[in-house]
């Protein structure tokens, strides 16, 4: 590690952790430690690779605190699976988070290895996803309650993941070559006689697509577990350190899906308890409407985490980038077919100009009034916003989802945390 000092603070799949977490937290102010700064990492980490990226991103930390600041590390580790980057995919790794779900992992590896141009075999597919996210497949309450792309028909489900993904890769291609700006999301065209031209040896080329489907299936069983983590373990965990040492200054940062963990941890927040001075979201892969008290398209509803900004005693900070085709190209259509109920039958992928779907890591928190603007050179030479909503276009450093690590980040939180130099 890096920094010290440094704690690991771990939890299980229903956010319960090991004794003395808290007490271990709550010491080091006893050492003189006055802030805390605590990481969650998002989804797709391993144990091992979260603790290497809490050293890389905390280790410029040291260099950019003020004179006799005296400030703590701690990183949360918590089971959100792992994916191999192998073309043949192993995907039996999901099995250390999804222990119970192995016979299922295994024939779903199977079939994606053989990706044999059978219209039963994608049937089976479909059902094993259903099997994987405890999904059930009849009835229109369940299309109401789960994500519609479980329960639609698979080869449409695989043939739309496989335009989205190939328009991804066009628009990474063509933004790295100039060509067109970042962040103009392409259409994604469905074959004009439906899906009919994908049959024969054509349904091979949607296994890339079933591929992209399994990932997304795994993302709805961790994106309920990461506000889970954050509600039930770390906002208690926090209340706790909070009781035994009042006067340590919290300050939360969460890369993906952990600034979800970070953020729900605020709702799991003890009522009397505001240890938390500050929360910087790296790439937040949430809706960006989540902390608004009215959606804009539909007065009737709130965002999931309605004005828990409120128990911050400082800034909430959205770093967001328009460089991340993750959230730009494939969240978007994610949280569309997670909220349809209707046939997926000539769906496009939503573009920039629905923003019902967008991702607070693409363009920041929307629908909060007061919510401030800031670039990441105004940030940079002026700091954040002592309090509030602040949205930080980080575009300039941020070229894809998984880029964490740039020392202009960590310049970003210590400024939130009003720590710097």
């Amino acid at each position: 590690m890096s920094v010290e000092p440094y704690r690991e603070i771990t939890f299980d799949k229903d956010g319960d952790g090991p004794p003395g977490q808290s007490a271990s937290l709550a010491a080091l102010a006893r050492q003189g430690v006055t802030e805390l700064v605590v990481f969650a990492h998002g989804w797709n980490s391993s144990p091992s690779g979260a603790t290497r990226l809490y050293s890389d991103f905390f280790a410029p930390f040291p260099g950019l605190l003020a004179p006799g600041t005296e400030a703590g590390y701690a990183g949360v580790v918590w089971p959100s699976m792992m994916f191999t980057g192998e073309p043949g995919p192993d995907y039996r790794a999901l099995v250390t988070v999804l222990p119970e779900k192995e016979p299922v992992l295994d024939r779903l590896t199977e079939l994606l290895v053989t990706a044999a141009a059978d219209e039963r075999a994608f049937a089976e597919f479909g059902a094993l996803l259903r099997e994987l996210t405890d999904v059930s497949g009849g009835g229109a309450a369940a299309v109401e309650a789960v994500p519609a792309f479980l329960l639609a028909d698979p080869v449409e489900v695989c043939a739309l993941f496989t335009e989205a993904l190939e328009a991804e890769a066009r628009e990474a291609g063509a933004v790295s070559s100039g060509a067109v700006p970042a962040g103009a999301v392409p259409a994604v065209a469905v074959p004009a006689d439906g899906f009919e031209s994908g049959f024969g040896e054509g349904l091979k080329r949607y296994w890339k697509g079933a591929r992209e489907a399994l990932r997304q299936a795994t993302y709805y069983v961790m994106k309920k577990r990461a506000g889970r983590v954050g509600e039930a373990g770390l906002g208690p965990l926090l209340g706790e350190v909070a009781r035994a040492a009042p006067g340590l200054r919290v300050h939360l940062v969460g890369h993906s899906m952990g600034a979800r963990l970070v953020s729900y941890a605020l709702k799991g927040l003890p009522s009397e308890a505001r240890p938390v001075a500050s929360v910087t979201l790296l790439q937040g892969a949430f809706s960006h409407y989540a902390f608004a008290a009215r959606l804009p398209h539909d007065a009737r509803r709130s965002g999931s985490l309605r004005d828990v900004q409120q128990r911050i005693r400082g800034p909430l900070v959205a770093c967001y980038s328009r460089h991340d085709t993750a959230l730009g190209v494939m969240y978007p259509l994610a949280s569309r077919l997670a909220r349809d109920s209707e046939s997926l039958g000539g769906l496009r992928l939503p573009g920039a100009s629905d923003p019902r779907w967008g991702a607070i890591g693409y363009d920041g928190v929307q629908a909060v009034p007061g919510t401030v603007q800031r670039s990441l050179a105004a940030v940079l030479g002026a700091g954040v916003p002592a309090s509030g909503c602040v949205n930080v276009d980080t575009a300039e450093v941020v070229r894809s989802h998984s880029d964490v690590c740039e020392p202009e980040l960590a310049r970003v939180v210590v400024s939130a945390a009003r720590a710097g130099r």
